[in-house]
């Protein structure tokens, strides 16, 4: 690779994809997984600059890195929940998703999704706590997913919940398996296998834990339909 290439910062331990914004609308994004607290900083810092008037972003950061984060970059929003954090304005919302989760327990994995899908330029909302259990509390807000331009849904433990609710309304779904659950859960692959043979058509699956890549497609999705 061409160091000059000005597509790339070189910061000598990454470099940074400046031009995906360009290529794709949306800038890179910082998996903070792996890296020390002061690399997600200067990475974090080095997008904001490129892009000062749209929101970066940062997910699975740890504890560490989420204070440093707060006190080098006093403009950044860290959350917790997502264990992300997002620095510089939100970029126009275009489209709408919903983002509904199963139990209160898959909380990090959605409010991720959520944080992602504003990060990427759609209007975000959630539903929480519908899981299969109490189905009820699904059927209750059925016109609210059949209004949404796309549905992120997330759930555990068997994972049934993406196939319910991709039997009641015809939205654009994309299901997350979390690795919340007991033993036989296998840390998410129940749910992983029970989504991808869901009998309910329309449903795509990302990988388990995976709501930023889940926020993601949703926004994308959502973006298109508000064309």
């Amino acid at each position: 690779m061409d160091p000059t290439d000005p597509r790339t910062h070189d910061l000598g331990f990454a470099r940074v994809d400046v031009d995906r914004a360009a290529r794709t609308g949306d800038p890179e994004v910082v998996l903070g997984q792996g890296k020390r607290p002061e690399q997600v900083v200067a990475l974090l810092r080095t997008l904001h600059e490129r892009h000062p008037d749209r929101m970066v972003l940062a997910t699975r950061l740890g504890p560490e890195a989420l204070d440093l984060v707060a006190g080098e970059l006093p403009d950044a929003h860290v959350d917790e929940v997502a264990r992300a954090a997002t620095l510089g304005p939100p970029p126009a919302p275009r489209g709408r998703v919903l983002v509904v989760a199963a139990g209160t327990s898959d909380a990090p994995v959605a409010a991720e999704a959520a944080l992602s899908v504003a990060a990427h330029g759609a209007g975000v909302a959630r539903i929480d706590d519908v899981g299969v259990a109490g189905l009820h509390r699904l059927l209750a807000v059925r016109d609210e997913l059949a209004a949404a331009d796309a549905l992120v849904v997330v759930a555990g433990m068997e994972g049934a919940l993406p196939s319910v609710v991709g039997g009641l309304v015809g939205v654009p779904l994309v299901a997350v398996p979390t690795s919340i659950g007991y033993g036989a859960s296998l840390g998410g692959v129940s749910a992983l296998l029970g989504m991808l043979n869901s009998c309910a058509p329309g449903i795509g699956v990302v990988n388990i834990d995976n709501g930023y890549g889940a926020g993601v497609l949703a926004a994308r999705i959502a973006r298109q339909s508000a064309r």
